[in-house]
């Protein structure tokens, strides 16, 4: 059976797919395409892209002595290299800018709609994730289907 220990990566791909659910199930009338719309530019999509985040989260980390709190295991230093490649990656794709969606002529800016994307991505590898350690009462948007 797959291991159920979730990769540090997926950590803030959760937090987004939970936020996304959330949006969704406030606003049962939103598909998929508009709950992620609706997640770019609140606090939590704010606070990811600008890389606070990762920042606050490496700090508890470094405290820590990058001591895992669940597992009680040393954090290997690639793992830390990643999430650092993450936060980096996060910046740049969630890149923020007044207004990026809809510009007068009613279709995405190019931003915006790389934004979008990587929000998707982030939600069906949590999806993928779930399915591979064969926890899919976990998957409500069904975007791997």
């Amino acid at each position: 059976m797959p291991s159920k220990e979730k990769p540090y990566v997926l950590i803030v791909a959760e937090l987004i797919y939970s936020e996304v659910c959330k949006i969704k199930k406030k606003n049962s009338y939103l598909n998929n395409v508009d709950s992620i719309e609706a997640f770019i530019g609140t606090d939590t999509y704010i606070h990811i892209s600008s890389g606070k985040f990762h920042d606050e989260w490496f700090k508890k980390l470094k405290k820590n002595k990058f001591i895992d709190p669940i597992t009680k295991k040393k954090i290997p230093e690639e793992t830390i290299r990643l999430l650092q490649l993450q936060k980096d990656m996060m910046v740049k794709q969630l890149i923020q800018f007044p207004d990026l969606y809809f510009a007068k002529s009613h279709y995405p800016l190019e931003l915006s709609q790389r934004a979008f994307d990587h929000i998707w991505r982030m939600c069906e590898s949590y999806e993928l994730w779930c399915k591979e350690s064969k926890q899919e009462n976990l998957i409500f948007l069904g975007l791997i289907e």
